[in-house]
């Protein structure tokens, strides 16, 4: 990166640092947040100039960008593995924040509710991952936690594991959850057999699975709602 080039000869209000301490945070481009987690550019381009040829990376979509991993984060020149490790921990937080303001809700009522806390969890996701949410009589969260992740189409759920945990939380009913990489909120034929397995295994501990829903992206699939089981 030239001498001319470099952000520290920038006019002071077009830094990404500075322009965040003058304006605020909501005043910054993508490029200039993520431009701020790099720190600093390489001999031939700035921060910004790495930063606007991963959001190239990621098709300009921040939901794409949260899906990279370290590695293809790698594949820009300049972005090593730990300014990849810097964006995918800043992503990470932005999808805990997600979750953390829908169990602010506490009370589950609905599907839609469900998908509130389960979305940011799921939805970025390349491969699949299941999760539980353990609540008591009067549908109040006590916690919600995954449980387990598989490959790209399946993953492996152990029944009586969540029926040990629900004694152990001391609650009386669940919602499960888990995401499709494909894109396809449709339930497949494993999907409902687990359905119809957790069900019937937790009415024998009188413990009720309200609900399973498929998240792909920023659509769900309720199988309740459909009537499924």
């Amino acid at each position: 990166m030239s001498e001319s080039n470099s952000i520290k000869n920038w006019v002071e209000d077009e830094r990404p640092r500075e322009k965040m301490q003058q304006k605020g945070a909501a005043a910054l481009t993508d490029a200039e947040l993520l431009a701020i987690l790099i720190s600093s550019g390489t001999r031939e381009k700035s921060a910004l100039d790495l930063a606007r040829d991963i959001l190239a990376l990621a098709k300009n979509n921040l939901k794409e960008l949260g899906r990279l991993n370290v590695l293809e984060l790698q594949k820009i020149k300049g972005i090593g593995e730990a300014r990849g490790i810097t964006i995918c921990a800043a992503m990470e937080l932005g999808r805990r924040r997600q979750m953390s303001e829908g169990l602010e809700r506490e009370t589950i009522k609905s599907s839609k509710d469900a998908a509130h806390i389960f979305m940011p969890l799921l939805q970025d996701l390349n491969h699949e991952v299941f999760c539980v949410m353990y609540l008591n009589q009067s549908r109040r969260l006590l916690r919600c936690e995954m449980l387990s992740s598989g490959g790209m189409t399946a993953t492996v759920v152990d029944v009586r594991m969540i029926l040990k945990n629900c004694l152990l939380y001391n609650a009386n009913q669940v919602i499960i959850g888990h995401n499709h990489p494909s894109g396809s909120t449709k339930p497949s034929e494993a999907d409902k057999q687990l359905t119809y397995k957790l069900r019937d295994a937790g009415e024998l501990m009188d413990v009720k699975l309200i609900d399973h829903l498929i998240i792909a992206g920023h659509e769900y699939l309720s199988m309740s709602d459909e009537g499924i089981f």
